[in-house]
């Protein structure tokens, strides 16, 4: 009788202990995800900045020069693509990711070519207004990357968490999947052509 009351008080230790290793782990992973949720949110917060500063810029260039009007027409039709573009945090699937990748590259390509062909006229390099969207620009473009290179580390710090046993274990249990970070885009290895 006295070993058989040991042994289930034995067994309820046991399985107090799976709970409350269980509801830690759930914990974590909630914690963690909510995390890389706050993460993408400054992404997309940095990404909105440069779109929200593109039409001055645009209107500044177009003020001031004779400008190439294919050149602003694509810096306008990436912008317009960029911001359509929404990912639902709570959905960070890698398809999703890669194809607002895509919408933010082809904008950076624009706006690199639009910051390239601008060297051919000095009345708008010498122009305050351009300048000081530019030097916006490029401190957005570092704030981007920032947030980008934070929320690969929330996301790592997450699957971390997910994969670890006996979290993982929790995390299949719960749907708490592995996500995807940012990943360089295809040919970024090569340096750009300029060309003048």
């Amino acid at each position: 009788m006295k070993t058989k009351s040991l042994v289930l008080i034995g067994i309820a230790a046991v399985l107090l202990i799976l709970a409350g290793c269980g509801c830690n782990g759930y914990n974590s992973l909630v914690q963690q995800d909510e995390v890389v949720k706050n993460k993408w949110a400054n992404v997309q917060s940095d990404y909105q900045r440069r779109a929200d500063l593109i039409p001055n810029l645009v209107n500044t260039v177009k003020g001031e020069a004779d400008f190439e009007k294919t050149t602003l027409q694509n810096v306008i039709d990436a912008r317009a693509r960029a911001t359509q573009m929404r990912v639902d945090p709570a959905d960070l699937t890698p398809e999703k990711l890669k194809e607002f990748q895509a919408a933010q590259g082809q904008l950076s390509q624009a706006l690199g070519r639009l910051l390239m062909v601008t060297e051919n006229y000095p009345n708008l390099r010498a122009n305050d207004a351009f300048r000081n969207l530019q030097a916006q620009l490029e401190g957005t473009e570092n704030r981007i990357k920032v947030a980008r290179n934070d929320f690969n580390e929330a996301v790592r710090a997450y699957n971390t968490k997910a994969r670890s046993f006996p979290t993982n274990i929790f995390a299949g249990m719960f749907g708490f999947t592995p996500k995807e970070g940012f990943a360089a885009e295809a040919g970024s290895e090569r340096a750009p052509e300029v060309k003048f």
